[in-house]
């Protein structure tokens, strides 16, 4: 790993990786599992975890181009990689997800074998890896800000979602007994719906940071107040954040003392990016526009 990328994108790569190592050993034995167990929603979920794997190669991969430093090509960045890696692996949640229904309503039509017992502790297992895993990578991209690696966690949580479903779908199976055999299927069915609702609620912020949407006031708040904090700062306006990668981009218009000397405003507009700076770590850079400060009247009533 290169030594020239932030901490926190390593730290995001890092936990890519391991995700994509677990998923490796999950899904090749729960499809093994599923077809000898006779339990299609075991190999349902195993395509889950599959596309997994290739879930945390892109947001791997994003996050490898997100971390490339500014060039002439690139004067903005590279960090709508980032988002883009999110938007294409909440993309295959939802593939994922149509795949996996079509096929349980072809197994739900067709002749089905009782599930095998023993694949429920396979899926129990199964689920307190994921479990751990999915929580972990939530920690990681909340603490980062990594919408792709937070797509991640929510891939890795749905590949539970899909498992407590199979779980309760071969126990039915195994209880109820003949005529109960496509219990499994069904279960299949209901987690083919978690999944694409997880899919869909990963997309909406992915969209949201490639079309440059305002942050929230937990970041823009902050913003304004530093810039307001600084001597010589009168007013502000026209304040725009957007999200790039892992870091932001801000551009202030700041209105100051029309007399002041053109040196000494230029002294007013550093002040303003290095307090906005060190409020809020994770900007990155600031465009401060310089006016000069206007007071108008009340209206009169």
């Amino acid at each position: 790993m290169s030594d020239s990328l932030h901490p926190d994108v390593q730290r995001g790569i890092r936990s890519a990786q391991i995700g994509m190592l677990i998923n490796v050993v999950l899904a090749v034995t729960k499809l093994i599992a599923g077809l000898v167990g006779n339990a299609y929603a075991l190999v349902a979920d195993a395509v889950e975890s599959t596309a997994d794997i290739f879930s945390s190669l892109i947001v791997w991969g994003g996050l490898r181009v997100a971390g490339k430093a500014p060039d002439e090509e690139f004067p903005f960045g590279y960090g709508k990689a980032e988002a883009l890696a999110a938007a294409v692996v909440a993309l295959m949640l939802l593939g994922a997800a149509l795949g996996i229904a079509i096929e349980s309503i072809l197994e739900i039509r067709a002749p089905h074998h009782t599930p095998a017992a023993w694949t429920l502790g396979v899926l129990v297992a199964v689920m307190i890896i994921k479990w751990i895993l999915s929580q972990r990578v939530k920690t990681v991209g909340s603490e980062i800000g990594s919408s792709a690696v937070q797509a991640d966690a929510w891939h890795h949580m749905s590949d539970v979602l899909t498992s407590a479903a199979a779980f309760i779908g071969i126990t039915i199976a195994l209880v109820g007994g003949k005529g109960w055999e496509s219990a499994d299927d069904w279960a299949a069915l209901l987690a083919s719906a978690i999944i694409a609702f997880n899919g869909a609620s990963m997309l909406r912020p992915a969209l949201n940071d490639l079309m440059d949407r305002m942050p929230g006031q937990d970041v823009v708040e902050p913003v304004r107040k530093a810039a307001e904090s600084v001597e010589g700062v009168l007013a502000t306006e026209k304040l725009a954040v957007r999200k790039t990668g892992l870091t932001y981009r801000v551009i202030l218009h700041v209105q100051t003392d029309p007399t002041l000397p053109i040196r000494d405003a230029h002294v007013v507009g550093g002040k303003v990016k290095s307090a906005i700076r060190t409020a809020v770590p994770q900007v990155a850079s600031v465009l401060v526009h310089l006016e000069p400060y206007e007071q108008h009247a009340p209206p009169t009533r």
